[in-house]
């Protein structure tokens, strides 16, 4: 009797443990990196490439795992739900997290709650390109060229609400002008029309572009960052030819859910600097046109609030409205 009151005592003390990492609680299951995108897509090539090197940084396996849709909400609220062992996390952009709260009233989590940061990733310049056949070398000679031609020029964007869309309407505010507005569900489709001569520009990450770029497919006017593109350092930024706050970063980091414990995240975070870090890894980045950014997960919090607070009130003052 009294060994069994003993074991009884055990098993209940055993419940009230809290849950344990996931080297420890779950040694044989592989940590889930979900990616809001579809395979093959930049996002889903930098996940995938960081994944890989994650995986040794950890010594337990990385598994990327898709979950398209509703500009990366799915997956979202799929890791906001999520038990918070350090098994599933989400790979994101500044889409899902810093965009949609602004964008979607009854959005299925809280970024500013839901998720315990675990550190920034990349960053990538949104880039305003066109048809190689234009007359124009520059976002201030598009402007003025839109003028001459109201409502005739025509600028793709890869989706209503997305970091691409509000680039452009920073830029259309920020010149005085409007542009035939063309939203895509994605890139690919404007990368077409726009090299078969059907649209004039397109506002789309380094990433999309470059190889078209490069190969004098597409014109590069203006990069709306900060600073100029590491991919195109001859190509001045849209705040560097006069339009004022036209800035639209693309950005990809790792979100954990809420109450994941600090030495999890800790860890988590130290594998992904040690993977940004790692020059083979640094190298395909850049030739990909991302730059690492590694960031402590005090950091990455204290730039998501920023950019969940500036682009809802980009998108509250313009009256932007999501697909």
């Amino acid at each position: 009797m009294l060994f069994l009151s003993r074991l009884l005592l055990c098993a209940v003390a055993m419940l009230a443990l809290p849950r344990l990492a996931c080297g420890q609680d779950h040694p044989n299951l592989p940590i889930r990196l979900v990616v809001g995108f579809v395979p093959g897509g930049s996002t889903d090539f930098v996940a995938r490439l960081l994944a890989e090197r994650q995986s040794a940084a950890l010594g337990h396996s990385v598994v990327v795992e898709n979950k398209p849709g509703a500009n990366g909400a799915i997956a979202a609220e799929l890791v906001a739900r999520s038990e918070p062992d350090g098994t599933t996390l989400l790979f994101t952009t500044v889409g899902a997290v810093a965009i949609n709260p602004g964008l979607r009233r009854n959005l299925p989590y809280d970024p500013s709650k839901d998720f315990a940061p675990v550190g920034l990733a990349v960053r990538n310049s949104t880039m305003l390109v066109v048809s190689a056949s234009m007359p124009v070398t520059s976002a201030r000679e598009l402007a003025d060229l839109a003028r001459q031609k109201p409502g005739a020029i025509s600028i793709g964007v890869t989706g209503l609400g997305a970091i691409s869309h509000l680039a452009l309407v920073l830029y259309e505010d920020a010149a005085g002008v409007r542009f035939q507005t063309v939203p895509y569900r994605g890139a690919s489709q404007g990368i077409i029309d726009i090299l078969g001569g059907r649209l004039d520009g397109f506002f789309a990450d380094v990433p999309t572009v470059i190889a078209q770029v490069q190969a004098g497919k597409l014109k590069a006017l203006a990069a709306a960052s900060q600073a100029r593109s590491e991919t195109f350092p001859d190509v001045p930024t849209l705040i560097e030819q006069g339009f004022s706050d036209a800035v639209a970063n693309q950005w990809a980091g790792i979100l954990a859910p809420a109450l994941t414990p600090a030495s999890e995240i800790a860890k988590l975070n130290r594998a992904l600097n040690t993977a940004l870090a790692d020059p083979e890894i640094r190298s395909r980045l850049q030739v990909a046109g991302v730059t690492p950014s590694p960031t402590s997960p005090a950091e990455f919090a204290n730039y998501l609030e920023s950019e969940i607070t500036r682009w809802g009130n980009v998108i509250r003052k313009k009256g932007i409205k999501g697909e």
